[in-house]
């Protein structure tokens, strides 16, 4: 896990510089992209939440996607990482999403991606995507190797953005910009 948290604080160094905040929807990396980042001390500060989307019930429930939505598009593809980091980002009000989906091991998906497939999305001011092929059957080192993808590619879309101003959605329920608590006001008559 050192590793990944090295890259993890190069990530949450320049978030909490800069005052930005990420979430995470993962599939095949199983939770190792929000577990790095959460690793580093004062995660608070820029990791606002994520979800393991492994499963189609994990996706609706989770995501809020309906077949309809997704309709043309499947899982383990860049379209399908960029609406995970889209959504992510949207469901969470943070200032940039990540969404990774793919194929693990030991064997392929029933897509026909080979086992180290993986495709790694990011949303936000600048967004990317990419398509990794480890070609490896090693679920364990694979899912290593997806979460080190992500955290490189998103350390090199933040460092392509240091002096670019953000353009930062307004939170309507603080009147503050996101990155901010999210509490929303309380509702009449609820409890807790």
């Amino acid at each position: 896990m050192y590793e990944l948290e090295a890259l993890a604080a190069n990530v949450a160094e320049l978030l909490k510089e800069r005052g930005e905040t990420v979430a995470v929807a993962e599939s095949s990396a199983g939770g190792l992209i929000s577990a790095a980042l959460l690793a580093v001390p004062g995660a608070s500060a820029y990791f606002m939440g994520g979800g393991v989307i492994y499963t189609r019930d994990a996706r609706e429930a989770l995501m809020g996607f309906s077949d309809a939505e997704l309709k043309g598009i499947r899982s383990s593809s860049e379209p399908y990482a960029v609406r995970l980091a889209e959504r992510v980002r949207e469901k969470l009000d943070t200032d940039w999403g990540i969404g990774e989906t793919g194929a693990a091991g030991p064997s392929g998906n029933r897509y026909g991606d080979a086992p180290g497939h993986t495709c790694i999305a990011i949303a936000g001011p600048m967004p990317q995507v990419i398509t990794v092929e480890t070609a490896s059957p090693d679920r364990a080192r694979n899912m290593w190797r997806f979460t080190a993808e992500a955290l490189d590619l998103f350390e090199r879309t933040l460092k392509l953005g240091v002096g670019l101003a953000c353009r930062r959605r307004e939170n309507p329920f603080s009147g503050k910009k996101s990155g901010a608590a999210r509490r929303p006001p309380p509702v009449e008559g609820a409890h807790g």
